[in-house]
């Protein structure tokens, strides 16, 4: 279920909104200029499905969204609990970075948290199974899969370089609550 919990940035213990309604979750994320969409998913894809049957699944949001955005890649990415790198991969989205293009991301399966700095809020916003995200080039954001990583998500890019981050060198990721699957009940 998607969630969205925001802090003032600099206060991590000062809860000033925790919501489980998407209606609500999307009209704050407009609010900061973030799209949150949540699609009606189209079946259970078997674990193993390609990204052939992901993409076709999908098309014509997919096709949506890239007129909308302007995208002109578009991709599977999975990682399961038995990846042997996964802590690595998830350490690599664990700092605080801007991209120059749009992060856009499509929850086919599992979950995960884009924490959203702007305007001295943090927003910490749980996506699942069903749900877009789309945070603007340049917002300050990181992103946690959690220790056990479990997620399979459409990526829409605008260049083919794909996701490239400029890391911000502030330690405000390590100040907010980490993902764990509790968090998530």
């Amino acid at each position: 279920m998607s969630r969205l919990t925001v802090f003032p940035d600099n206060a991590p213990d000062n809860v000033e909104l925790d919501t489980e309604d998407g209606a609500v979750i999307a009209e704050r994320m407009k609010e900061i200029g973030v799209t949150f969409e949540r699609w009606t998913p189209k079946g259970i894809l078997p674990k193993d499905a390609d990204d052939k049957a992901v993409m076709e699944a999908y098309a014509e949001d997919i096709e949506r969204i890239k007129k909308i955005g302007g995208y002109n890649t578009v991709d599977v990415v999975r990682l399961a609990p038995d990846n042997p790198k996964k802590k690595e991969a998830r350490g690599k989205f664990l700092s605080e970075h801007i991209h120059a293009e749009d992060e856009v991301r499509f929850f086919v399966e599992g979950e995960g948290i884009f924490y959203l700095r702007t305007g001295g809020k943090l927003y910490m916003t749980l996506c699942s199974r069903g749900d877009l995200i789309s945070v603007p080039a340049g917002v300050k954001h990181w992103f946690d899969m959690g220790p056990e990583p479990d997620f399979t998500c459409i990526r829409f890019f605008q260049t083919p370089e794909g996701w490239v981050a400029e890391f911000t060198g502030d330690d405000i990721a390590e100040k907010f609550p980490k993902f764990e699957k509790h968090l998530a009940a």
